[in-house]
């Protein structure tokens, strides 16, 4: 069975004694975080629709001040939009390069889905309705390993990896993840719903060096 692990209040990935998930950060990076996070939110700016799911708040941090600019343009579509009648399909975000793709779609298991790392784009992944699937893969773990070359046009690599070591989790709508270069993921994955069928917008946002 896949190992299950706590999610802090303040939203970090956990890192534990047998696996690392996520981009490590010192205690004085991650409490930083934490402290931004919980004071005032900047990233919110009026956002209500949803709350963070699973979030390296280090990394987001890092991420929104680096550009703030994208993150907001982000945040205030999702806010002024009605993401639930929406068609499926893709829609630009004013003001900025990014896409918004709208996605109706069904948790299957998980050795017919694929996992996958990105250098260039950040996976924001927002859960509009129903529950879907997600798997970020051990670090630590010898036998995660990618299984090809990395794709510089698709901005993709694909992984081996033992599920056992694997964290897996659900996240209920209304909630948004964040997958980072160093959140080895799979996504749609089948949980333990009765129903497995979910709406999600994912958009690749930039990532700044």
């Amino acid at each position: 069975m896949l190992k299950k692990i706590i999610i802090f209040l303040l939203l970090i990935i956990p890192l534990s004694t047998w696996g690392q998930y996520t981009a490590p950060y010192t205690k004085a990076e991650e409490k930083a975080a934490a402290k931004w996070a919980k004071k005032n939110a900047p990233w919110k700016k009026g956002f209500t629709k949803g709350k963070p799911g699973v979030v390296n708040i280090a990394d987001f941090k890092r991420q929104y001040e680096l550009d703030q600019g994208q993150w907001d343009a982000l945040f205030s579509w999702l806010q002024n939009t009605n993401l639930n009648i929406l068609k499926a399909g893709k829609y630009p975000i004013p003001g900025t390069s990014m896409t918004a793709s709208v996605q109706d779609d069904e948790n299957k298991p998980l050795p017919i889905r694929r996992s996958e790392s990105h250098r260039k784009k950040i996976d924001f992944q927002f859960v509009v309705t129903g529950t879907e699937g997600f798997v970020l893969l051990n670090h630590n773990d010898p036998e995660t390993k990618p299984n090809c070359e990395y794709d510089t046009k698709k901005d993709v690599i694909h992984y081996n990896f033992d599920p056992e070591q694997a964290w897996q989790f659900a996240t209920q709508a209304p909630r948004f993840n964040i997958f980072f270069p160093e959140d080895w993921h799979v996504a749609k994955v089948e949980t333990r719903k009765k129903d497995q069928h979910f709406r999600v917008i994912v958009i690749k946002v930039d990532y700044k060096e």
